[in-house]
């Protein structure tokens, strides 16, 4: 790397450019909670601009989204993003869930049509009496509170859209419905997302679209998800993760290589927002960030509970 590109990434005081939001899962067991707060813990004096709690599949996690949301709101400083979907639920339930969200004092919103019950890669059928795309959710959403609403991008194409122009018709729709910032799928070849943000402004879209990062703590694991995804492989990726299978230290090391490979390159070509799906495991994301330049800050709000 170059001295005029670190030069570019930080202020004469020091002090990064570069923002960061961290994505986390609700936990299922206590052991899971213990493992879920201790990553909050560890990112958050990095003052990312928010963070998202994933909402499962079916709306499968929705009392432990909200109670984790709720969490966060009260027992840290940090400004969390409640995921939303529109699968195998009424308008009623969904917009009671907006409004016990807007009462819990969450003002931002991560708005998804959402994987049927059966899971990812399943076909999809909307609800009979429930919103019946994202674009229609966006709108509900702006309805009932003043959200911020970030939606979902796919710098490869969502693997259910006919064409490019039909992806980029979606993504229009919930813009114009009101969201005001999208989060990509997570990608490992950096002129995929360049790409699709030339066609996103070729298409007359000027909102934000914010590179999702995931640290490949199990290349089995993420290979499974992108092929239901859409999203690529390399094969140098392959090569990188190669018999490592039972060599976790050297595979933690490797993975956070690969990351901060891919993430100082996209900051070098001038990205200043990237939102991490932490696993909800800290380290390596913290690792990541301090690469990029962001460093603790130590005024944060009382320390959260394990």
């Amino acid at each position: 790397m170059s001295e005029h590109s670190i030069d570019r990434r930080f202020r004469l005081n020091g002090a990064s450019d570069i923002s960061v939001s961290f994505e986390f899962f609700p936990p299922k067991s206590e052991k899971m909670e213990q493992q879920l707060w201790s990553s909050i813990k560890r990112l958050e004096p990095l003052s990312p601009s928010f963070v998202s709690v994933t909402y499962g599949a079916g709306g499968s996690t929705r009392e432990r989204t909200h109670s984790t949301v709720s969490r966060i709101v009260n027992e840290t400083a940090l400004k969390p993003a409640a995921h939303l979907t529109c699968v195998d639920a009424t308008k009623e339930e969904v917009n009671e869930v907006i409004q016990a969200y807007w009462d819990a004092g969450v003002r931002h919103i991560v708005a998804l049509r959402g994987d049927p019950a059966a899971g990812l890669g399943e076909a999809y059928h909307p609800h009979e009496g429930g919103y019946q795309s994202t674009a229609d959710l966006v709108a509900s959403i702006k309805t009932i509170g003043d959200f911020e609403v970030s939606v979902s991008a796919y710098p490869e194409k969502h693997p259910e859209s006919p064409s490019w122009d039909a992806e980029l018709d979606v993504l229009k729709a919930k813009v114009d419905a009101g969201a005001t910032r999208a989060i990509t799928q997570f990608f490992f070849d950096n002129d995929h997302y360049f790409r699709y943000v030339d066609r996103v402004r070729a298409a007359g879209i000027n909102i934000p679209i914010i590179p999702g990062i995931v640290p490949v703590t199990s290349f089995k694991g993420i290979s499974g998800f992108a092929k239901k995804t859409g999203a690529s492989v390399p094969g140098w990726l392959a090569h990188r993760f190669d018999g490592l299978d039972d060599d976790p230290r050297t595979r933690e090391l490797v993975a956070a290589a690969v990351a901060a490979e891919q993430v100082m390159s996209l900051a070098d070509d001038g990205v200043e927002d990237f939102h991490f799906y932490t696993m909800n495991k800290a380290d390596l994301v913290y690792a990541i960030c301090h690469m990029l330049g962001l460093r603790a800050k130590q005024d944060v709000k009382a320390s959260v509970a394990a």
